[in-house]
């Protein structure tokens, strides 16, 4: 076989979506979908990849910087064959026509569904007909807006009419043009340099490349996909939500064949960076976003959303907890209705309870923050209670500063810790404290006014308050 090289087509704009982004740069489970026919490229030809830009080109360049492909602006966008026209400088090579000892395949940039199986099942079949031109086909129920495929009575492919070109009788054939190709070099190249914009559209449309290799008569097949939704192409809004219904299935079916249980499947949203450990259980309405990675025996439990994180085996995550660019370790439990920001790190074994905010802190192995409470900037020790409502007041309105807890210590409720501040290894804050120095270790700390009781003074207020507000004064 020959060498493979890859064109992706990623240079329109995408009008029907009525989007500011240009359309490949729309996310499909949390990656632009640009990305999926990148990483279909480079699993079929390595480093022969080029990629045809236009609208919005520097953000897709962006994008794409860290790929081994390389880039091609399509200034006009005057239809796919002169898009295709455009990389043909990718592949010149030093002898002016390297491009006619490779075998191209050709993808659009909007197609995130189809998978590297369909597209080998299509070289193969190529490569069993020894064609010069080989398409991808889909029979659809409802095939308005794609290219249809027009055949004669032996079955043999005639043409490929566009939607907007085609007659009403075309128009109700249902075998559609899935714009994926392979195309021998050495035809490729000098047929899209003979193409004539003679259409509705006044465009160079690649399809015309079919009817030119019929005229020379060469083989030109066609591969209907089993599996049809791989050929549906991303156009609209609802068509975008399509996709990510099919690729979140996809991506809930190879975790659960991996091992993870999902109790409600549909309910679930899992990007596709997502990976998730053996026997770990994900309840109903679970959002997992980023590349966050969940490790075995884990539990998450309902309405609740991680992003960018890491879960350590055997971690519990209960109900309505946002955790982001956070790290779980081992046996720890979270929650619920707890928020852990970025920069977050909990310890083995540790606790963090309802109603508890943790940015950019440290939680010891078997530490304990069980409720109502805010930390932020902070170091804390192992095996340190964190009483009820006691918060770090880690910003003084220009800078952020840091508290440090040492290991075994105990906070009572409802304390106020100024940073920067330290706590020694063993001492004790006494519930109700504003801590604005260090405290040493093993010392008790005690910071808030004296208590004063005093006999019977309620019976007096509220025999005065009654005088206050007697009839007989108000009259007056």
């Amino acid at each position: 076989m020959k060498k493979l090289a890859v064109i992706v087509l990623a240079a329109g704009q995408g009008t029907r979506m009525r989007s500011k982004l240009a359309k490949v740069l729309h996310p499909v489970c949390g990656r632009p979908m640009a990305l999926y026919a990148a990483d279909l490229a480079e699993a079929l030809a390595g480093g022969r990849v080029a990629v045809v830009v236009g609208h919005q080109a520097e953000k897709v360049k962006d994008l794409l910087a860290d790929r081994k492909v390389e880039l091609v602006v399509q200034a006009r966008q005057l239809g796919t064959g002169h898009a295709v026209t455009q990389a043909q400088s990718v592949f010149q090579g030093r002898a002016g026509n390297a491009w006619s000892g490779l075998r191209f395949v050709i993808l659009s940039g909007d197609t995130p569904l189809l998978t590297e199986a369909t597209v080998r099942g299509l070289l193969a079949a190529h490569e069993r007909e020894r064609a010069t031109v080989s398409m991808l086909t889909a029979h659809l129920d409802r095939p308005a807006g794609y290219g249809r495929i027009v055949r004669g009575r032996d079955g043999a492919v005639w043409k490929i009419i566009e939607d907007k070109d085609a007659s009403p009788s075309e128009r109700r054939l249902t075998e559609v043009n899935a714009g994926m190709y392979v195309v021998e070099g050495e035809f490729l190249f000098p047929a899209l340099a003979a193409l004539k914009p003679a259409n509705v559209q006044k465009e160079y449309y690649l399809t015309d490349i079919v009817e030119a290799a019929i005229r020379q008569g060469k083989k030109v097949t066609a591969y209907i996909t089993s599996h049809p939704v791989e050929a549906l192409g991303i156009n609209t809004r609802a068509e975008l939500a399509e996709a990510e219904r099919v690729l979140r299935g996809r991506i809930r079916q190879r975790l659960m064949d991996a091992g993870a249980t999902f109790l409600a499947p549909e309910t679930s949203f899992v990007d596709a960076g997502v990976k998730i450990g053996r026997d770990s259980v994900i309840h109903p309405h679970v959002t997992l976003e980023g590349r966050t990675v969940i490790g075995e025996d884990c539990v998450v439990r309902s309405h609740s959303r991680l992003v960018e994180s890491v879960l350590a085996d055997g971690v519990t995550v209960l109900d309505g907890c946002v955790i982001e660019g956070s790290r779980l370790e081992g046996g720890c439990r979270v929650g619920p209705f707890a928020h852990l920001r970025p920069g977050t790190i909990v310890g083995r074994n540790a606790r963090v309870g309802n109603f508890v905010e943790l940015k950019k802190t440290e939680l010891g192995e078997g530490a304990k923050a069980n409720h109502l409470s805010y930390l932020g900037d902070a170091r804390i020790g192992r095996r340190v209670n964190v009483g009820a409502g006691t918060i770090t007041c880690n910003y003084d309105g220009v800078n952020k500063h840091q508290t440090v807890i040492g290991d075994d210590v105990f906070i009572g409720s409802d304390v106020s810790l100024v940073a920067p501040v330290k706590v020694g290894k063993g001492a004790m804050i006494a519930a109700g404290s504003v801590v604005t120095q260090d405290v040493a270790a093993e010392a008790l700390a005690l910071a808030r006014a004296r208590q004063v009781v005093k006999p019977g003074w309620v019976k007096g207020w509220r025999e005065k308050a009654k005088k206050a507000h007697s009839p007989s004064k108000e009259k007056r």
